[in-house]
């Protein structure tokens, strides 16, 4: 069963100009990211990518305070997680994954509206990522969320056949403060 927030234009609903938390379908969550949940996170990074961040990685990072989400399915299965760092006025979504066996399930796309949800209730109304040009999915994702492309950085990502591959740096800001609604 798939959640009812679904990737397909004709079925998704439009990106509100200010994040709101979307609704979850019964038996769905959303949790911190705990220590429990590393052995999972790690395996499902290592099926998702060519050059997965290890256990270690996601231990370290939560660690020194980077906010870790987890999407659990009714049956209480991790399905899907979000790795974010708070700097300063912004928000830099540091990892974003979906169970590969899970995807095209419209579960990228929500768990992409929870991080700017998260991202907008700790008053942070800028969110920065870095993506591989190669990953024409993600990348269309984050344009239609209306991010837009703000820079590049040359030779940042590992990969195979060639010595490094670049990424683009996205952002996505609303208006916040006390006039936002």
């Amino acid at each position: 069963m798939s959640v009812s927030y679904r990737s397909d234009a004709a079925e998704a609903p439009a990106w509100p100009d200010i994040p709101v938390m979307p609704a979850l379908a019964d038996g769905w969550a959303i949790e911190r990211m705990s220590a429990l949940d590393l052995q999972a996170v790690a395996e499902i990074e290592a099926r998702a990518y060519s050059h997965p961040w290890t256990r270690g990685n996601f231990e370290n990072s939560i660690k020194a305070g980077h906010m870790g989400l987890t999407l659990r399915d009714p049956s209480g299965t991790l399905v899907a997680y979000a790795v974010l760092m708070p700097v300063v006025d912004e928000m830099h979504l540091l990892n974003i994954t979906v169970e590969p066996r899970r995807q095209r399930q419209g579960l990228g796309r929500l768990m992409l509206a929870v991080v700017l949800a998260t991202s907008h209730t700790h008053h942070l109304h800028t969110v920065l990522l870095e993506v591989r040009p190669s990953n024409t999915g993600a990348l269309a994702l984050y344009l239609e969320a209306g991010f837009v492309e703000i820079g590049r950085r040359k030779g940042y990502y590992p990969a195979f056949g060639k010595a490094r591959e670049d990424a683009l740096v996205l952002r996505r800001a609303w208006p916040g403060g006390e006039g936002a609604a």
